[in-house]
């Protein structure tokens, strides 16, 4: 009986998804109108309505005309205020311009253009997520259009969990204008954001030579393979002098070595081994943004995948989104 209980709010929900689903389909560009929106009256136009009709008792009981006439003009403005409401959000366009990528664990933002749709001003308009739909309720986006015939404004998700994340229904919503009755809908923007990995530190960057063909530009001094010769310095080996050039009456100079050693930075999978699959991309993640800020050039080595090292934002967006779309184990 208790699982029941607890599963009738989750029926209700999904019927009522699926209800809007075909009532109002997602689109990056809404207009809303008669069958979008819903009218009620809040808590203050509840009270309002009790004032009234005590008011009518009163008039009733003492056969005041006076009180009978503020009670019938209450009413009417009472009668008069949701087609007022109402019109504030009839027509107004909301579309989607773009979304910006996130870390799991923080916000993400999708900027939005909001526009009045005719000549009628609009005031006191809020844009926000509910908080059943993940919104916290309260962060939103405020603003009137009454001098402007439109604005662009930025809602933002706390999102938990990388990938590609479908955001739910925006709630746009009005109680203009004397908050006796609040109008709304829910909107379907068709927002999807892409949520990197949360970092999560591994040490330092694993820097370290590991021997190749030679094929990187960059070499690592001191190996065994003759470079070129070079004027000696005091404090040089004197076993690295070029002897035999000196001999022959040429100036004093110094062998340099080095090794064909391939000394750029990969940011491996298997550098990871016996962590799980969420630290692991959380580490490497980590490990990128920090080879970024400190300028060295860095690759990624997946599962499947292979990114030469570069630098740059659109390469770290690449191994950022690499990393977000790794596929999820164990379900």
């Amino acid at each position: 009986m208790a699982s029941s209980i607890r599963s009738l709010p989750d029926r209700w929900r999904h019927l009522t998804r699926r209800w809007l689903d075909r009532r109002a389909p997602a689109a990056r560009r809404v207009t809303l109108n008669h069958g979008k929106l819903f009218v009620l009256p809040t808590r203050a136009g509840l009270t309002f309505l009790l004032v009234v009709l005590l008011l009518w008792l009163l008039g009733t009981n003492y056969e005041n005309n006076l009180v009978f006439a503020l009670a019938f003009l209450l009413i009417s403005l009472f009668a008069l205020l949701p087609v007022h409401t109402f019109a504030n959000l009839s027509r107004l366009q909301l579309q989607l311009l773009e979304t910006r990528p996130a870390f799991a664990g923080d916000y993400a933002e999708a900027q939005l253009s909001v526009g009045r749709g005719d000549g009628r001003a609009r005031e006191r308009l809020r844009v926000f997520w509910p908080q059943e739909a993940g919104g916290d309720g309260e962060q939103g986006a405020e603003l009137d259009l009454i001098e402007r015939h439109s604005a662009d404004l930025c809602v933002s998700l706390p999102v938990l969990r990388r990938g590609r994340v479908r955001a739910p229904r925006l709630r746009v919503e009005s109680r203009f204008p004397m908050g006796l009755f609040y109008c709304w809908s829910l909107v379907d923007l068709d927002i999807e954001f892409l949520v990197y990995p949360q970092p999560k530190s591994a040490g330092s960057l694993p820097i370290g030579a590991v021997t190749g063909d030679g094929e990187s530009e960059q070499r690592i001094r001191g190996g065994d393979d003759f470079d070129t010769l070079k004027p000696y310095r005091p404090g040089d080996s004197l076993r690295h002098v070029a002897w035999k050039q000196y001999a022959g009456g040429r100036d004093l100079y110094s062998k340099s070595y080095d090794s064909g050693a391939d000394a750029r930075l990969w940011l491996d999978w298997d550098l990871l081994a016996g962590r799980d699959v969420e630290t692991r991309l959380g580490n490497l993640c980590h490990w990128a943004l920090q080879a970024e800020r400190e300028q060295c050039a860095y690759g990624l080595r997946l599962p499947g995948t292979t990114i030469e090292p570069s630098l740059g934002p659109a390469h770290q967006k690449r191994v950022l989104t690499a990393l977000a779309l790794f596929p999820v184990q164990g379900g």
